[in-house]
C-alpha cells in the first residue's frame, strides 16, 4: 500500500518543494529534513530522494524556483525603481526561496538550472540599470540598486522596519528610497 502511494501521488516534486517551504518559512532552512517532508507528503521516507537525492539538492531546487520567480517579477518592471519594488515585492511575497537563495551554503553553486535561473534574475536587474538616464559607473549603479532593494526587504522580513515604515505600503516607502539615490541629479560621483 505505501508503495503504490509513493507512486501514485501525483506531483511528488511540487509536494515536497511546498512542504520544503511551509518548513522554511515558519522554521528556516536548519529545519528542512527530506524524512519530515516525506511524512507530510504522504509517501515513504525515500520517494522525496527520487528528485531531489538530497537535502542540498531540494535546497537547490528551492533557489532556482526562486530565481526564476524572481526574473520573471523583474521582467514585468518598467523602469530600475520599478525593478527594486519588484524585488521588495517577490522577498515579502515569497520569503522562504529569499531566505535560501541567498544563502550559497545551503546549495550547490555549480548546478547548471541554478546557474541558469541567477543568470537570468542578474540580467533583469542589469536591465534596470539601462532605463537610467545617465549612469557614469553602470556597475557601481548596479551593485547600490541592488544593495537598496535587498537590504530594504531584508530588513522588513526581520521586522526591523515595522515602526519606521509603520502602516504605510512598503512599495512606496521603497520609490521614496530609490528617488533619495537614484533621481536626476542625486548620485554625485567624485570627480565627475
Amino acid at each position: 500500500m505505501s508503495s503504490e502511494r509513493t507512486y501514485h501521488h501525483g506531483d511528488l516534486r511540487r509536494a515536497v518543494l511546498s512542504a520544503a517551504l511551509d518548513v522554511i518559512r515558519a522554521e528556516g532552512p536548519s529545519a528542512v529534513r527530506l524524512r519530515d517532508l516525506a511524512r507530510r507528503a504522504g509517501v515513504s521516507h525515500a520517494a522525496p530522494a527520487h528528485h531531489f537525492k538530497d537535502r542540498t539538492g531540494l535546497l537547490t531546487a528551492i533557489a532556482a524556483e526562486g530565481y526564476e520567480l524572481l526574473a520573471h517579477a523583474l521582467s514585468e518592471a518598467p523602469n530600475l525603481r520599478e525593478r527594486g519594488v519588484a524585488y521588495v515585492r517577490f522577498a515579502l511575497g515569497h520569503p522562504a526561496h529569499f531566505q535560501v537563495m541567498f544563502q550559497p551554503e545551503l546549495h550547490r553553486g555549480d548546478d547548471p538550472g541554478l546557474l541558469a535561473a541567477k543568470e537570468r534574475a542578474s540580467a533583469e536587474l542589469r536591465a534596470g540599470i539601462t532605463t537610467l538616464d545617465s549612469v557614469p559607473e553602470p556597475r557601481t549603479a548596479g551593485i547600490a540598486a541592488w544593495s537598496l532593494a535587498h537590504g530594504f526587504a531584508t530588513l522588513l522580513l526581520t521586522h526591523n522596519l515595522d515602526e519606521p515604515v509603520g502602516d504605510r505600503d512598503p512599495a512606496d516607502s521603497f520609490r521614496s528610497l530609490a528617488d533619495l539615490l537614484f533621481a536626476p541629479g542625486a548620485v554625485q560621483v567624485p570627480g565627475v
